[in-house]
């Protein structure tokens, strides 16, 4: 069970590449001390770099009811951890976020990745992968949330 974070910045209408990773917890630990791992490091990770806002991808129906499972406790602990600091949470669906970076709600997980690190100006690839699912998660919010502060300022 890999968990991904990214953070983004935006500064004068660019976006930076702050911090991202994965918590990969041990396998052979119980689950609730996986969970403690993941809930942990982002307790670090929101005290270290103190975003304003927590963007995560919404729950999709996985084939394999354990793997469902898995996911929503960690995100039920990602969630947690941002009503712990008390910061806003903004949910998108993996079509919306796509969408949003590739322009094709149904793009492929490398052209995803591919479009991450071009948006964000990263030569190396991102690791875990599943750091680059919440790098695009994040640029999708702040793309979403500039196209609406312009939606605002032009009435």
């Amino acid at each position: 069970m890999t968990s991904g974070y990214g953070i983004v910045e935006a500064v004068e209408g660019r976006l930076h590449h702050v911090a991202s990773g994965g918590f990969c917890p041990n396998a052979r630990h119980a689950l609730p001390e996986r969970l403690l791992e993941i809930y942990q490091g982002l307790m670090h990770l929101i005290q270290e770099h103190r975003p304003q806002q927590v963007v995560l991808e919404t729950q999709f129906f996985a084939r394999n009811a354990q793997t469902a499972l898995k996911l929503g406790q960690a995100r039920g602990i990602a969630l947690l951890a941002a009503a712990h600091h008390g910061l806003p949470v903004f949910e998108y669906s993996p079509a919306e976020i796509k969408q949003a970076v590739v322009g094709y709600g149904r793009a492929e997980k490398q052209q995803v990745q591919h479009m991450v690190r071009a948006i964000l100006g990263l030569r190396t690839p991102l690791h875990p992968p599943d750091a680059a699912d919440a790098l695009a998660a994040a640029i999708c919010h702040l793309h979403t949330r500039q196209h609406r502060i312009g939606e605002t300022a032009n009435r």
